[in-house]
């Protein structure tokens, strides 16, 4: 199989386009489709659109393959010069595992993983709209905050609806995998002036708190998800330098979890928590005139630079 990752990418509009990297190109979807006489092959879905593309993701899946094999040159394009926006814009949902990789867990408490025999998972969600900013977008840190912190995540994206679900088949429900920094508010999650103490809300979503992308490695690609090594530099410095196999509840466990409990569906995300190396142990924040890069292991690199906000 030829490797290629789902993306967005602007038009010269500025509008978002379905696209898929291969090698140093990008090869728009929707051209490349009607390139290779495959216009049909989504069964009518948007072949703009990747939110429409995962919600045929067993059509899109094998037609995808063929045309990054074929990758006809007039719907390619250099990936160096395009504007790559966040592989997904308006997903129904961000599921946020807390506190699930285990040297993390450590370094914020001083705890010992608890036993998966008694407990469950635990998530927040996040904010769409407010939220996703993709790659090369500024981080803009609120004024309301003095200590933005970064959490590097692989992101799985789902590619059918999932109700319900069984361990022993979440995994057939991942269209794929993305990269996603959980931006955190350390001096608001927690509230002294109200009867609950822990403030998700606050300490969570924020305009640009949560930065995407750069694309999407389809499941097939990654032979062992808990084998990703993961590092998240702030300008030179390595800050996180771990792997997924330290997550606690495993992908097929969060699926099955929260398909429990509401229906998952394509396009949704469920980033799976960070490993040990962010800044609140340290007392390092973010600050303006930073640059944060997320590398993991067969997915790729998100960078952003980071500006003052609002």
């Amino acid at each position: 199989m030829t490797e290629y990752f789902l993306l967005n990418y602007a038009d010269e509009q500025g509008a978002p386009r379905a696209g898929i990297k291969v090698g140093d190109k990008i090869v728009d979807i929707e051209k490349g489709l009607a390139a290779t006489g495959k216009s049909a092959a989504l069964g009518g879905a948007d072949a703009r659109s990747t939110m429409a593309i995962l919600g045929v993701w067993d059509k899109a899946e094998p037609a995808l393959e063929a045309l990054a094999a074929a990758a006809p040159a007039g719907a390619s394009q250099p990936l160096s010069g395009a504007k790559l926006m966040a592989p997904l814009l308006y997903p129904s949902g961000i599921f946020c595992a807390a506190a699930n990789f285990t040297d993390h867990m450590r370094e914020m408490s001083g705890r010992e993983p608890p036993d998966k025999t008694k407990t469950r998972p635990y998530f927040f969600p996040k904010t769409i709209a407010h939220s996703i900013i993709g790659p090369e977008d500024s981080i803009r840190l609120p004024k309301v905050s003095q200590q933005v912190d970064w959490e590097a995540e692989v992101g799985v994206v789902i590619g059918k609806p999932a109700r319900n679900v069984s361990q022993a088949d979440a995994m057939n429900y991942v269209a794929g995998y993305t990269i996603m920094n959980d931006l955190s508010l350390r001096d608001l999650g927690h509230r002294t002036d109200w009867n609950f103490r822990v403030d998700w809300f606050q300490h969570k979503c924020f305009d640009g708190s949560a930065p995407l992308g750069p694309w999407i490695a389809p499941a097939k690609s990654i032979k062992d998800p808990y084998k990703l090594a993961m590092k998240l530099w702030v300008n030179k410095d390595l800050m996180q330098d771990s792997s997924t196999s330290f997550m606690h509840f495993d992908i097929a466990e969060q699926i099955s979890y929260l398909s429990e409990r509401l229906t998952l569906r394509p396009g949704d995300i469920i980033s799976t928590g960070t490993p040990s190396g962010v800044g609140r142990p340290r007392g390092i924040f973010l600050k303006p005139g930073d640059e944060v890069t997320i590398e993991v292991e067969g997915i790729g690199r998100l960078h952003n630079p980071v500006i003052q906000g609002e």
